[in-house]
């Protein structure tokens, strides 16, 4: 049987399956064989991680494809957008994927001057008519994966910290990705900027379980609807004074630029 390079890199940027799920696929390989080629790039295996595993343990043959890449961040990309194509994923994969994808992407090196082919511009007008604008590449993944720009440069520091805490703890990290334990995506984010102590703790509290207990002693919160209803009321209460002058235009503008506020919030919380 033909011997395949595992990289460990690429290989756990897959989710894993759980024990049901791959137990049916073991079964499907061996009744059915192989029928679907894995992807190789130079020898090494970027997709069929599962299906090489469970092929080598029953002899079941297969075949393989070839795949050409200019860099391995090129493979790990191709990876990516495989995955996001073909499988439904939890919002927090997703966020982890889309991350990735944009911190791969800023370090491909496509020119001389060892700068990336994307400005730092959100957009960069062409110097000649008839060219093509350039955009940058948080821009041009927020439309890719129909998103904001914001949403893109959130999840690319979501990624940097689990891929942080994954050097600690592989097992914290597969924790998060497989939603085992509840963390906000806000959490993670701001974590990415923390002393690597700060990181260490964080991934030692997931793997131990330690983590959700020390968020469920927190005093918890008010509901959410019941505070937002509140200030709406009070809001609400308060401009209603202003509404008998016979001129509101002063109103109006306020008001616009407090419903301005809330959708940039909104925004932000994609």
């Amino acid at each position: 049987m033909q011997e395949i390079i595992i990289d460990e890199e690429f290989r756990d940027l897959l989710p894993q399956l759980g024990a049901e799920t791959y137990g049916l696929l073991e079964e499907n390989l061996i009744q059915n064989g192989c029928r679907d080629a894995l992807v190789l790039w130079n020898g090494t295996l970027i997709d069929g991680h599962n299906r090489y595993e469970i092929c080598k343990k029953h002899d079941i043959p297969f075949t393989t494809i070839d795949k050409e890449f200019a860099s391995r961040e090129n493979a790990l990309i191709w990876i990516i957008s495989t995955q996001v194509a073909r499988r439904s994923l939890s919002p927090m994969q997703l966020s982890n994927y889309r991350g990735l994808h944009y911190i791969m992407d800023k370090k491909i090196v496509t020119n001389s001057s060892g700068k990336n082919q994307f400005s730092k511009f959100d957009e960069v007008e062409p110097l000649f008519e008839g060219q093509p604008t350039r955009l940058s590449t948080a821009t041009r993944l927020a439309r890719q994966y129909k998103v904001s720009r914001a949403t893109i440069e959130r999840d690319a520091k979501l990624a940097e910290a689990i891929e942080a805490i994954g050097k600690t703890s592989p097992e914290a990290r597969r924790k998060i990705l497989a939603s085992e334990v509840s963390l906000r995506k806000k959490y993670l984010q701001e974590l990415s900027g923390k002393p690597r102590e700060d990181i260490t703790g964080a991934a030692s509290k997931i793997e131990n379980g330690i983590f959700e207990k020390e968020q469920s002693e927190k005093p918890a919160p008010a509901p959410l609807d019941a505070v937002i209803i509140k200030l709406t009321h009070d809001l609400y209460s308060e401009l209603q004074k202003f509404t008998k002058d016979d001129d509101t235009t002063e109103l109006k503008i306020a008001l616009r630029s407090c419903i301005d506020i809330l959708e940039d919030l909104h925004k932000r919380l994609e």
